[in-house]
C-alpha cells in the first residue's frame, strides 16, 4: 500500500470507530471505493490498535480509577469505580467469545457489501428509534449488572460489519433509559478488552510474518489512527450535548441507500 492510501485507511478508522457509523464496514468498503486491493484483517486489526491507544489516553483517568479501585476490593472508598470495572470486564465475555468463534469459522472476516448495506441500514433506524423514544435520563451511577450485560451481548452484533460497534452499544444504551454522554462513554469503555485482544492478537500475527513492509506500514497506520481517534473522541462528546444522535442516523440511511443502488440493486 502507499503512504497516501494508508492515510485514508488511518483517517477513516480513527474517525469511524467512536462514530456510530462502523468502521469495519467502512474499511471494507474503503478498496472498493477507492479502486485499492484488499488490506485485509490483519491490517485493520492493526489500525484498531491506534484507537485502542487513542481511548486509554482519553479516559486515561476513568481507567486508573476503576483499575485502583478494582484492587483494592472491598475496601475501597469508590465502589463505583469498582463496580464498573467489573461490568467491564463481565460485559466483555460475550463478543470476546464471539470474536474467537469468528476467528475459527470465518477467519477471513465477514466483508461482503450486501452484508454491509442490510446492516448499515437496519441499525441506522434502530439508533435512531432508541434516541427517540422514551425517558432517557440515566447516568453511569445507575448501570447495574443486568445493563451491562445486555449492552455486553448487543456487542456482539458488532462482529458484523456494517452494525458498528459504538452504534449498537449506545442504542442499547438508550434503549435502556441511559443519557447520550453516559451511555457513549460506557460504549467506549466496554470496547477497550475485545478491541485490545484483537489488537494484540493482530501485532503477533504481523511480527510473525516477518514482512518489512506490513510492519511499517501497520506502524504508520497505528500513530496515524491514533491522531484522529483522539480528535473522534472529542468531536463526539462534544457533539453529542448539542445535536444528538440524528445527523448519524440521517448518514447510515444515506450510505445504505448508496450501497443498495450502488453496489446490490445493480447486481
Amino acid at each position: 500500500m502507499g503512504i497516501g492510501y494508508i492515510l485514508i485507511l488511518s483517517i477513516i478508522q480513527g474517525l469511524t470507530e467512536f462514530l456510530p457509523v462502523s468502521s469495519s464496514a467502512h474499511l471494507a468498503l474503503a478498496p472498493k471505493l477507492f479502486g485499492e486491493r484488499d488490506q485485509g484483517l490483519l491490517v485493520d486489526a492493526a489500525l484498531h490498535l491506534g484507537t485502542l491507544l487513542a481511548v486509554l489516553i482519553y479516559y486515561r483517568k476513568d481507567l486508573f480509577a476503576i483499575i485502583k479501585a478494582v484492587l483494592q476490593g472491598a475496601k475501597t472508598p469508590d465502589p463505583a469505580s469498582r463496580n464498573l470495572g467489573y461490568f467491564i470486564a463481565l460485559a466483555s465475555i460475550p463478543v470476546l467469545l464471539g470474536g474467537l468463534a469468528l476467528e475459527i469459522f470465518y477467519p477471513d472476516g465477514i466483508r461482503d457489501v450486501t452484508v454491509i448495506t442490510c446492516t448499515t441500514l437496519v441499525f441506522g433506524l434502530l439508533l435512531g428509534i432508541a434516541d427517540w423514544t422514551g425517558a432517557k435520563d440515566k447516568e453511569l451511577k445507575d448501570l447495574r449488572l443486568r445493563h451491562a450485560m445486555m449492552i455486553g451481548f448487543a456487542q456482539m452484533l458488532a462482529l458484523i460489519p456494517g452494525t458498528s460497534r459504538s452504534g449498537i452499544t449506545i442504542t442499547t444504551g438508550r434503549l435502556l433509559g441511559f443519557n447520550r454522554v453516559d451511555a457513549a462513554r460506557f460504549a467506549f469503555l466496554i470496547g477497550i478488552p475485545a478491541t485490545a485482544a484483537a489488537s494484540v492478537l493482530s501485532v503477533i500475527k504481523i511480527l510473525m510474518t516477518g514482512n518489512v513492509d506490513l510492519i511499517h506500514e501497520s506502524a504508520i497506520a497505528v500513530c496515524c489512527t491514533f491522531v484522529a481517534g483522539i480528535a473522534a473522541i472529542h468531536f463526539m462528546m462534544k457533539w453529542l450535548n448539542k445535536f444528538g444522535l440524528m445527523p448519524f442516523v440521517v448518514y447510515r440511511l444515506a450510505l445504505g441507500g448508496f450501497l443498495l443502488w450502488k453496489f446490490v440493486l445493480v447486481t
